[in-house]
């Protein structure tokens, strides 16, 4: 196992404090950036691709110990570095541009400390992007147990620090996003017109059903986690409320991509259980190509059904990096048969350019 370690600053000395959790020893050997080393071109038809990764990771060992948490407890068996190594396997695995974000972990703090973390967090990722602006973006963490504050710290995060849109969990502290309370967070991200992305923080509710054999908290339990999630939005009427609303999934949708068509079938069979006061304006199918997801499911015809139910135009590359779920996501794109180049070049890097106000 890889021992952990914290960044050494780099070369611009502005990254400090940044750390990318969860590249292993085996994959940290392969991908160690070499002086000199070459960075992978992605070419689809002749054509040079900028490739755009929506799905990367750190953590800030200062905002971590803001809430009593450690950095040795964090997911992943081992540290990279932001400088040569982080860069490195990027470099290695074709992928330009990530748009970093951070899984919230303080949806239960109190006001002042969450006012105080979400800056903390918000500058060090600003500061990276400065670093390094050719190849990286952020996502800003919002404070959404507290809905006022949220939208504060997005309007500061977008206009003031240059982050190209927000990361939140799946819900905040067991509520859904559909809730009311949510909807001055909504309605602001729509009239900033940027990318809301959405990554599950397990199903806890479900806890001690996911012990034991195989890790079902994450395998099972974050997918399940997302598909709640933009099941109720879709269900109470939120993407009708706000039909300008960008939003991206992480690990394609969950499983709702993949048994979609029954969310169209419930009220039908089953009236008494469904709202007559909300009424959708297409059928919840519909929603899901109105959505993006990233394409980190783990086969050729996984990624075929997902375009095939949402549309390849809402597909953006998700890595996870530096978790080691996936290390070939830009070959997952460039092997599965069935795609136009235009839709290869869309989902490796076009399409996300677009949402993420890349040049």
């Amino acid at each position: 196992m890889a021992t952990r370690r914290e960044f050494s600053k780099d070369a611009a000395g502005a990254a400090a404090g940044i750390v990318f959790t969860g590249c292993s020893a085996t994959n940290a050997a392969q991908s160690q950036a070499q002086p000199g080393g070459r960075r992978r071109q992605v070419v689809v038809a002749g054509r040079r691709v900028k490739t755009v990764d929506v799905h990367a990771h750190c953590v800030i060992p200062e905002t971590l110990e803001m809430m009593g948490l450690k950095l040795a407890d964090q997911r992943g068996p081992g540290l990279g570095e932001v400088g040569l190594r982080r860069i490195g396997e990027m470099d290695e695995q074709g992928i330009d541009v990530e748009a970093i974000s951070i899984n919230p972990f303080w949806y239960k703090a109190e006001r002042d400390l969450a006012t105080q973390l979400i800056k903390v967090q918000n500058e060090k990722l600003a500061e990276l992007c400065g670093a390094h602006p050719d190849r990286f973006v952020a996502f800003t963490s919002v404070a959404l147990q507290y809905p006022d504050l949220a939208v504060q710290q997005l309007e500061y995060g977008i206009k003031k620090l240059g982050m190209r849109g927000a990361a939140v969990g799946a819900s905040v502290a067991g509520e859904e996003f559909s809730n009311p309370k949510f909807h001055p967070f909504w309605a602001k991200a729509e009239e900033l017109g940027i990318l809301i992305f959405i990554h599950p923080q397990s199903t806890p509710e479900l806890a001690k059903r996911f012990k034991g054999n195989g890790w079902l908290s994450n395998v099972i339990g974050n997918p399940l986690d997302t598909t709640i999630a933009l099941s109720h939005l879709i269900f109470e009427g939120t993407l009708d409320r706000f039909p300008g609303l960008k939003i991206c999934s992480a690990h394609g949708g969950g499983f709702l991509p993949s048994y979609a068509p029954r969310s169209d079938n419930g009220c039908r069979v089953a009236p008494e259980e469904c709202n007559p006061g909300i009424n959708l304006k297409k059928r919840p199918t519909e929603y899901l190509r109105q959505m993006y997801f990233d394409t980190l499911v783990f086969t050729p015809e996984a990624l075929r059904h997902l375009a095939a139910e949402v549309g390849s135009s809402q597909l953006v590359i998700g890595t996870d990096h530096p978790i080691p779920w996936q290390s070939g996501s830009v070959d997952h794109i460039l092997n599965t048969p069935g795609f136009t180049d235009a839709e290869r070049r869309a989902m490796l890097g076009e399409t996300a350019a677009k949402l993420l106000g890349i040049k």
